[in-house]
Order: C-alpha cells, then structure tokens, then sequence
C-alpha cells in the first residue's frame, strides 16, 4: 500500500495538480469573462477560447515544471506541443459533447444545487474527467522522454 501510495503521490503528480489547479483557474476565469462579454447562450464558443487560453498556459508549465522537458528543438517541443495539443483537443471534444448534452437534451441550465447552475456544476464534473485524461496523455504519451 505504500510502495502505491509513493509511487501515486511523488513530486510530479502533486506539481501536476498545483499547475492543474492553476490551468483550471484560467480556464474557468477565461469562460465567466467571456460568459459576461458573449452571453452563455455561446457556451460552446465561450468554453472554446477558454480551452485554448489553458491549452496555452498547461503546455508550457507542464513541460518546464512537471515533466522537466528542457529541449527547446524545434524537433522535440514542436512535437511535444502538437501532442499536447492534438491529446487536449480530444479531451476538448469530450467536454464539449458533455456540455452539449448537458445543455441540450439535459437541459441543465434550468437546474441548480447549492445555488451553482447545472451547466456550471457539469463542466466542473468534466473537468475532472479531463485532468485525469490530460495527465495519462502527458506521462504516458507526450513527455515520455524527458530532454
């Protein structure tokens, strides 16, 4: 249980959370910004430039702080970052179908709990869905050697 427990809870995975917390404040500070410009009849344009803002700001303090990928060559951060894209792009559209459907057939924008509005309370449930997607991508995929 220890040996899980150090191997789950190390350096890396508590910096991936503290950047993840930080990305998610992007995130959702760009969507009520733009929430309050657009409307949130626009929730999908809404939540779009707000994925690419976090998109942004998560590529380059995961690769400098979490998974310590120094290389600046063209031929390592440019993959890594059509990676980094191309894996939060398919999360991306995850979370935008969930969104959908939560506003569309679920309808979750007539419904609250705790004063927080249904399609407010299933982006957060998204978002935890892909921060679990976004770090197996990361580790597993995209800054697999660290340079």
């Amino acid at each position: 249980m220890k040996k899980l427990f150090r191997k789950l809870v190390n350096r890396e995975t508590i910096l991936y959370i503290v950047f993840g917390v930080l990305t998610t404040l992007v995130d959702l500070g760009v969507l009520e910004l733009m929430i309050l410009l657009c409307g949130e009849e626009l929730i999908l344009l809404n939540n779009a430039v707000a994925f690419v803002a976090a998109v942004l700001f998560a590529f380059f303090v995961n690769k400098l702080f979490v998974f310590e990928s120094k290389s600046w060559k063209p031929s390592v951060a440019g993959i890594e970052l059509l990676e980094f894209f191309g894996a939060r792009l398919f999360s991306f559209g995850l979370e935008e179908l969930g969104l959908w459907i939560a506003k569309v057939p679920l309808h979750a924008g007539s419904y609250s709990l705790w004063g927080i509005d249904g399609i407010r309370l299933a982006k957060y449930a998204l978002m935890i869905l892909v921060l679990i997607l976004n770090y197996v991508f990361s580790k597993l995929w995209i800054f697999r050697n660290k340079n």
